[in-house]
């Protein structure tokens, strides 16, 4: 049995979880999610305010599906309760953020200024021009973003410039020894 699959998930009072045939609706205070599940092996069963996940047989396949699709509704559950934040950090002279409406604008050291536009449901919060915080209750979708702005300037290992996330650590490298 899967130790992640057989945990139970508690459902706070202010979050609603429906079933419609495969498909799993759940709302809360900030916003609704709906994912569809196509595993004719998984089980979701509610009973008060817990939410148990269970599988149909031991074949390989649901045994990887079970895990997975507890860890999936868990957090539509925590996303529409608390939700997600991924907080990135912008180092490097000149480089900077900010938000103009629905645009994040990133200067990076390049010769353009780089506009990324931001999804519906997500907040992009940029404090002191360097600390960006992407906040929502979809969590692949804060990732999603949260990525997609990294991406635009990786850290680089002599310097460390770049777009890093906030608990990431940068493996730096000695740089040219010169004459000796």
């Amino acid at each position: 049995m899967s130790r992640i699959g057989k945990a139970p998930i508690d459902v706070p009072d202010k979050v609603e979880v429906t079933f419609e045939g495969t498909t799993i609706t759940v709302k809360g205070p900030l916003g609704q999610l709906t994912r569809t599940f196509n595993f004719s092996s998984i089980m979701i069963e509610k009973e008060g305010n817990v939410l148990q996940v269970s599988r149909k047989d031991d074949g390989r396949q649901s045994r990887s599906l079970h895990g997975l699709t507890r860890t999936l509704v868990a957090n539509m559950v925590n996303g529409v309760n608390t939700g997600f934040v991924k907080n990135l950090e912008i180092i490097g002279v000149g480089y900077r953020a900010a938000v103009q409406g629905n645009v994040l604008n990133l200067s990076l050291g390049y010769s353009h200024p780089v506009e990324i536009a931001i999804p519906d449901g997500i907040q992009v919060t940029v404090e002191a021009n360097t600390k960006v915080a992407v906040k929502g209750y979809d969590k692949q979708a804060v990732g999603d973003l949260a990525a997609l702005i990294r991406s635009k300037r990786p850290p680089e290992p002599y310097k460390g410039k770049g777009v890093k996330y906030s608990t990431e650590k940068i493996r730096r490298k000695a740089g040219k020894s010169g004459k000796k």
